[in-house]
């Protein structure tokens, strides 16, 4: 093993370990009033490399780069080849409702995946990421003939998913399986205070934890065509599964030091379900010097259970329903020279995209849709399959009419990309 690759592995502990701890802590993971519904936000998958591109990854294959977007996309690698990739994001947002505004900045791990083959045509992976995140924090203050009444709510936590997977070759066909662990915790708390401490207080939330195994399928056909281009399809399906654990729904009545119990509840088994998805894209590559790719995904989410189940159902003035999600992305990259020896800026890997999702809920009825724009750019470090990734993430979720919020945001993605050679036979001594 090289001094690379146990530089590697020592960075692999140390993230699992520190989103390990991020999860028990049950920090902001990312912020919105959106993440109060549900599960709260879903994360976009993929890499540093992938988010540039509008998070496509469902037909990416390629040896330079670690895509878990699609389990048989590992196999796209050199034979003896160790690969790596992790992830940082900054989330800076500005929110409007009406006339009332508010920003947000957060900063954290996205995932982390290692990757190595196993025999010839066939390799192994292990990665771990955010699905899920909520994150929320407001108030609000207002007068009757009792006093001074300030209500507020807070939620806090992720839910993580830990992936085992393995991909295969078969001439033209890749296929992959990925083995998923849902694990992680919310807590999501609100209460109402008076300005006279004669009056009581009260206070009322829900402290879940909670967890769940499914799997993920996924297949690419690569078929050469004439000009030096390659045309490729991919296709992934994600099985749907129930999170099950915890949940324990409290409301408590306070003054001065006495707190009172007025209900306490506590819920074991199955909660919700997680839905299934499909996915299908297609790609065109030209060697190493271009390539566009576009995607498509669904899911089913009004058969989950969310509309109803303590602690994911309404909160708050808006009536949440469940609802079935899309997303649309496109994007591309092009390297001018990959091998100019004189010009780095024309080794660099350069990258775009646009997207639009659809959330897996209702709010009143309407339906909540984010828009965006990507770019990014590697730069090759050390060897060329070695880079450090950035990218940017432009866009814009809901809307600021009615009981909806306008949530504009910029992501930064800063992502490392690793790649080594083990197994290597020593040709001298």
């Amino acid at each position: 093993m090289s001094r690379i690759s146990k530089i590697v592995l020592s960075a692999v502990l140390a993230v699992l370990s520190g989103m390990s701890l991020h999860a028990q802590e049950s920090a902001y993971g990312a912020f919105s009033p959106y993440s109060v519904y549900g599960i709260g936000d879903l994360t976009m998958q993929g890499g540093s490399f992938s988010r540039g591109m509008g998070g496509v990854g469902i037909a990416t294959r390629y040896n330079r780069y670690l895509n878990m977007v699609n389990p048989a996309a590992v196999t796209a690698r050199d034979t003896l080849s160790f690969m790596a990739d992790m992830t940082l994001e900054s989330q800076n947002k500005l929110f409007r409702q009406g006339d009332i505004t508010s920003a947000n900045n957060t900063f954290n791990i996205s995932n982390m995946a290692v990757s190595f083959p196993i025999w010839r045509k066939s390799a192994f992976s292990v990665g771990l990421s955010s699905f899920s995140d909520v994150g929320y924090k407001f108030s609000h203050t207002d007068i009757d003939e009792n006093g001074i009444w300030t209500s507020s709510a807070m939620g806090t936590g992720s839910i993580y998913q830990l992936t085992l997977g393995v991909g295969a070759q078969f001439g033209r066909l890749a296929v992959g399986a990925q083995g998923l662990y849902y694990f992680g915790s919310i807590e999501k708390a609100s209460q109402r205070v008076n300005s006279n401490t004669t009056f009581r207080n009260f206070s009322n939330g829900y402290s879940m934890h909670l967890n769940g195994f499914s799997g993920k399928f996924g297949v690419q056909w690569d078929q050469p065509l004439s000009g030096g281009l390659r045309l490729t399809a991919g296709a992934t399906y994600r099985l749907g599964t129930c999170l099950k654990g915890e949940v324990t729904d409290y409301n408590f009545a306070t003054i001065s030091s006495i707190r009172d119990t007025i209900g306490y509840n506590v819920t074991n088994g199955k909660q919700v379900r997680i839905a299934d998805e499909i996915g299908v894209g297609v790609a065109l590559r030209k060697g190493q010097n271009w390539m566009v790719e576009v995607n498509y995904l669904r899911s089913d989410w009004t058969g989950t259970g969310m509309d109803t189940a303590t602690g994911f159902a309404n909160i708050g003035t808006a009536k949440f329903s469940a609802a079935k999600s899309q997303s649309i992305r496109a994007g591309f990259e092009m390297i001018p020279n990959i091998n100019d020896a004189r010009y780095y800026l024309r080794r660099c890997t350069y990258r775009g995209g646009i997207y639009y999702d659809q959330a897996y809920y209702k709010l009143d009825g309407n339906t909540v849709g984010a828009i965006g724009v990507t770019f990014g750019v590697t730069l090759p470090v050390f060897r060329l399959y070695n880079g450090l990734s950035i990218g940017v993430d432009l866009g814009q979720k809901g809307s600021s009419t009615g009981n909806m919020t306008r949530e504009r945001y910029a992501k930064f993605v800063i992502g490392f990309n690793l790649h080594d050679i083990w197994f290597r036979k020593i040709q001298f001594d």
